[in-house]
């Protein structure tokens, strides 16, 4: 039996979560949840986004699954998910991005995964301002990039392709303008790939990726990158294939890992039953992967794609006219893997 912190999160992230539960205990994975708060409604009930309680849970269970947290825009408090990244050093962030048969997108056979540094970079926290009689003149963020943390991620990024049957590592920086960050991070894959002669490597600088994700998909299969340029580019993988309500992530350590859905908390439509719960039920198919639970992974992943490929029983914002919602689609998800 796993034990394993349960974070519902704020805005849909209770009635996704909870189809995703129904959804995992339906896969026969042994399973036990240890239930905690973080961000908006931690922050109204206990006055921190953050509790004690919700940290000793994931020290002591080290996995954690975890609905969207609201992150305030501008002023308030840092973002949680930086935090907990930073705090159990949760340095690899993997998103895979692969084509669902019945979603409608203009891109066919997309099987990429973008691996993102995850503690570094802009996302450092390293920020100040220069004031003067109270008015802001200038505003610095610091990227600091670290030769550890570089080839601890590019290490990690060649590791997964050759475990997941992968042929190619591509390295994406701008290296021709940012030469002391993203010049050591190239320059460190580059050494790198000699330790891996049955991967293929490339390297592509930002601009020239994005475009060449939007031209030709198919080029990509393992993009490694540091931690701004891998969250722009994951949320574009996530438009080839039908939008971030169809992709999962992992938050990767040593010792911990966190599994969530990539996109926000929607405030908008909580509480309507409308959110579409793939892509937290697909991070709970790699949570349970990490667990050692591949039977029950694989069930839940046939069934999620068999219900998409029907596009019937499926959330309005992959058919809108289709009636159903979220517990609907968790039921639908259930039922195919009974029949399996």
């Amino acid at each position: 039996m796993h034990t394993v912190t349960l974070i519902p999160g704020d805005g849909i992230g209770p009635s996704i979560m909870d189809a995703a539960v129904r959804v995992i205990e339906a896969s026969g994975a042994r399973i036990r949840w240890e239930r905690q708060i973080a961000g908006m409604v931690a922050m109204e009930t206990l006055g921190t986004p953050l509790p004690e309680e919700t940290l000793a849970s994931i020290r002591q269970n080290r996995v954690a699954f975890k609905g969207p947290l609201t992150t305030p825009v501008a002023g308030g408090y840092r973002s949680v998910n930086v935090q907990l990244r930073q705090m159990f050093k949760l340095y690899a962030n993997v998103r895979p991005a692969i084509t669902f048969e019945g979603t409608k997108t203009p891109f066919k056979n997309v099987d990429m995964v973008i691996i993102r540094e995850n503690t570094e970079g802009l996302y450092s926290g390293i920020e100040h301002e220069i004031r003067a009689d109270d008015e802001i003149l200038a505003a610095e963020t610091i990227a600091l990039i670290t030769r550890a943390g570089s080839e601890r991620i590019i290490r990690f990024a060649f590791e997964y392709a050759r475990k997941h049957g992968r042929k190619r590592v591509t390295v994406v920086h701008k290296a021709n303008i940012l030469k002391t960050t993203t010049g050591m991070f190239l320059e460190i894959a580059r050494n790198m790939a000699n330790d891996f002669p049955d991967i293929e490597f490339n390297d592509r600088i930002i601009d020239a990726c994005a475009m060449r994700m939007v031209m030709s998909p198919q080029e990509f299969d393992v993009i490694v990158t540091t931690n701004l340029f891998g969250d722009i580019l994951s949320d574009l993988a996530a438009g080839l294939v039908g939008g971030l309500g169809l992709i999962a992530g992992a938050n990767i350590g040593h010792e911990y890992a966190i599994f969530e859905a990539v996109h926000g908390s929607a405030p908008d439509i909580a509480g309507k039953n409308i959110a579409n719960p793939t892509a937290v039920i697909l991070a709970g198919v790699m949570m349970l992967d990490h667990l050692h639970e591949h039977e029950a992974a694989r069930r839940i992943e046939q069934a999620v794609r068999e219900v998409i490929r029907e596009c019937r029983c499926v959330t309005p914002d992959l058919k809108p006219d289709s009636g159903f919602g979220t517990q609907d689609m968790a039921d639908e998800i259930i039922r195919k893997m009974q029949a399996q």
